[in-house]
This record gives structure tokens, sequence and C-alpha cells, in this order.
């Protein structure tokens, strides 16, 4: 289920099996809420972030937060990683948004600056230079949904991002009401590309995301796009077509090309 509420975004950090270059395969870790680490098999370069709050069910802790903001540090920097997925560890559960019982035990200023540090999270979830996919595998309330809204893409079994998606009106209908919503309902508001059956394991999204992972794979990646990128400008600096465009875009007059 997916819903809405005035709430604050999620985060996390952690691991699996096998390893593209910088990350290792992540075992059990005492304490760790959050894990970094391959997919392995023939899908290397698929890091995956792991929330893993089970006596939460990965709310959006102090600590849950640091360790998501120290995950999305590693794979920045890390050239193998490729695509980037969100998967909860925690069954029937992706993220059930803020933690209130930790909230309520922060002053005023301490809840402000909190929540500042939220938003800066979904940002940089959002500005992750390669392809980020959320697996919702269970609820996502939400701040859990804004994590999953941050995502570029999301496959189904804050409110900030919401009107991005479905609209304006729709979020409103959504954060006021606070309805839940299925993934099959999700998918025809167009708030996730992907809504399948359930399996017996729980993490039928989960597999359909990594599906979509490696179709993304063979595709040019983000360092090499930049460079194709760079190189396409660098023949157009010296064109006559681009000296008249910034001329015209300076004399708020249409433009007129002539294809040198």
């Amino acid at each position: 289920m997916l819903r809405l509420c005035r709430a604050v975004p999620a985060v996390l950090s952690g691991a699996r099996s096998g390893t593209p270059a910088g990350i290792p395969p992540a075992g059990p870790r005492r304490g760790a809420e959050v894990l970094v680490g391959a997919a392995g098999g023939d899908s290397a370069g698929i890091a995956e972030i792991l929330m893993n709050r089970p006596h939460a069910r990965n709310s959006l802790g102090k600590v849950f937060v640091d360790e998501l903001f120290s995950a999305l540090e590693q794979l920045r920097f890390d050239e193998q990683v490729r695509v980037v997925l969100f998967k909860s560890e925690v069954k029937g559960v992706f993220c059930a948004g803020a933690d209130l019982k930790e909230r309520a035990k922060m002053d005023d200023a301490e809840v402000g600056q909190f929540v500042r540090r939220l938003r800066n999270l979904m940002d940089e979830i959002a500005a992750l230079p390669v392809p980020t996919i959320a697996a919702i595998d269970g609820y996502a309330l939400g701040g859990g949904l804004e994590l999953a809204l941050a995502c570029d893409l999301r496959v189904a079994g804050g409110t900030q991002r919401l009107p991005r998606c479905v609209g304006v009106g729709l979020a409103k209908e959504l954060i006021f009401t606070g309805r839940q919503i299925d993934g099959q309902q999700a998918l025809s508001m167009g708030l996730v590309n992907h809504s399948v059956p359930q399996n017996s394991e729980g993490d039928a999204a989960y597999q359909r995301a990594l599906a979509l992972a490696k179709e993304i794979l063979p595709q040019v990646d983000i360092a090499s796009g930049m460079a194709i990128e760079g190189m396409c400008y660098a023949q157009n600096i010296p064109t006559r077509d681009r000296q008249e465009g910034m001329a015209a875009f300076r004399e708020k007059r249409p433009p007129r090309f002539i294809g040198k």
C-alpha cells in the first residue's frame, strides 16, 4: 500500500551478494539499519541499498537517515555502479515514514533541523548520477512514499514530489484524505512504472525492479554519456546559430537560424 500524509522522507544504506568493484557483499552487521551491496550474479553494476530497521518498520529515524546519507556518498563516487535499487529487508513494508516516537522526543528546533535534513536526503537521492529504482514490496507511508518518489523509477507489488507525478489536484486529494492505495491504483495514477502481483516470497516488486535494472545496464553509462554530450556541445560552440540564439534571447526576439 502507498499512502500520502503530512510527513517527511526516509533513508538507507546496505548490501547483498556479488560484487561490482568498490562494493563488497554486505553480510548482516550488528545494528546496521542500512546496507549497501551488489546484486551479484549476472547483475554486475547494480548496487542495492537495503533498508533494515524491522523494529520500527523502516521508519525515518536519525541513525537510519545518517546511514542512508553514508550509503549515497559511497555510491556516488563508485564508477562501477550504473544502477541503484532501493529495497526493504522488512517483509510487508517499504518504509513507514516518520519515526514519530523519536520525533516526540525532539524540541521544535530539533524537529525543524531534522526535517530539513530529510529534504536534503531526498534531493541527494534524486541527484545520484545513475538511474535509481524503488522496489516497493509493502507499505510506503508519508516520507516512505517521498523516498520512492525521489527515485527515477518505481515498481509496486514528499509530498513535494507527488504533484510532479500525478498532478496537483490528485496530489492534494491523496494528502488531505490520507487514503491508502494499492499497486494497481498507483499504476493507473502514474505513481509507479510497474505493478506486479505479489509472490510467496514477498519480493515481486524487487524481482521486477532487478529485471528492469538489467535492461538498463547495457545502455550508455552516465560518464560516457556526459563525455559524448561535451563533445557534441563543443561542436556547437563556434557556430553562428549558437551566437544568434544567444542574441535573440538577450533581445527577446525569435531567432533567425541559418544552419551554420
